[in-house]
């Protein structure tokens, strides 16, 4: 268990490993120094990491439904959401918790930020409120399997495809899309608008100052619209007839 955990551990780290290869070849990315980045990824990595421990399993929802096993979870007096997400529970997966702390705690250490009371309450909160978010996308994703069986590849763009986004400034990419990530998929209230207040940086959507402290609001909306959809698709589940 301990070298699995720890091959989860290295295999996680890869994606700061990279980071720190292109900060080989220049100061900044897209104006941001390489603890500022850092800084992005621990947030990011934390939170993909705890959601996924979480319920990263319900990505399975798919295979129940067409296999005809999520039949036998109805009838048990606990919530078919809570079964799926712990099957197959392995502690391997807090492997994936080890580097992101490891990185955001030296990029804490090493930012020039200057730190206030707000700016440091800011950071335990940003990581749970991106914890939810991811959670809340995870669910929706699991939602969607109701009724588009086959749909676990695409909606890994939202939870995967989501945690490597948001470990990098959203200054990197073009302006529509950072907009479709902020007002379609909230990814940018996973750490970067609340980053944007801790580093003292200016949002380059414009965005009024009090995005950057809505991060909490948009996890309960996210986790509530998840909720919502998986009741319904609960209700409208005919099961396999088998």
């Amino acid at each position: 268990m301990v070298l699995l955990a720890l091959a989860t551990a290295v295999v996680s780290g890869l994606d700061a490993a990279a980071i720190g290869l292109l900060f080989t070849r220049a100061p900044r990315i897209a104006g941001f120094d390489a603890y500022e980045v850092l800084f992005l990824y621990g947030t990011s990595a934390l939170s993909f990491a705890l959601s996924d421990i979480l319920l990263g399993t319900t990505e399975r929802l798919g295979h129940h439904v067409r296999e005809g096993t999520l039949d036998a979870m109805l009838v048990r007096p606990v919530s078919p959401l809570i079964q799926v997400a712990s099957e197959e529970f392995s502690p391997r997966r807090f492997g994936k918790v080890v580097p992101a702390v490891l990185v955001l705690v030296l990029a804490l250490e090493r930012m020039e930020v200057r730190w206030t009371p707000g700016r440091v309450a800011l950071v335990p909160l940003m990581v749970l409120s991106g914890t939810a978010i991811f959670a809340g996308l995870w669910v929706l994703g699991a939602a969607v399997q109701f009724v588009l069986v086959d749909s676990h590849g695409a909606t890994k763009s939202l939870t995967y495809g989501g945690g490597f986004l948001t470990q990098y400034p959203m200054t990197m990419f073009a302006r529509d899309f950072v907009r479709g990530v902020t007002f379609v998929v909230p990814l940018a209230f996973v750490n970067w608008q609340p980053a944007l207040y801790v580093l003292d940086r200016p949002d380059p959507l414009g965005l009024p100052e009090a995005a950057r402290f809505a991060s909490p609001a948009v996890a309960v909306a996210v986790c509530a619209v998840a909720a919502a959809a998986w009741r319904a698709g609960l209700r409208h589940y005919r099961s396999t007839g088998s």
